[in-house]
């Protein structure tokens, strides 16, 4: 019942979608070496809503430090 015809379009489709994921991988490398990613600063909006919450949890608390761990 096993057609080679069927083996042979199950070998092709396989082929054909390793080739297209390769393609979009090396063009997914291409745009992030074009464009690299920019690294975030801590801007003031996020320190006082951090400051803010650890107020209302913690109040008369002094924020000294805020870093992010990554």
């Amino acid at each position: 019942m096993q057609s080679p015809e069927l083996l042979l379009i199950c070998v092709t489709a396989f082929i054909a979608v390793t080739a297209l994921l390769s393609v979009l991988a090396g063009i997914m490398r291409l745009i992030l070496y074009v464009f690299p990613a920019k690294e975030h600063a801590a801007d003031a909006a996020m320190i006082a809503a951090v400051a803010s919450a650890a107020q209302n949890m913690y109040p008369g608390m002094q924020i000294t430090k805020v870093e992010e761990i990554r």
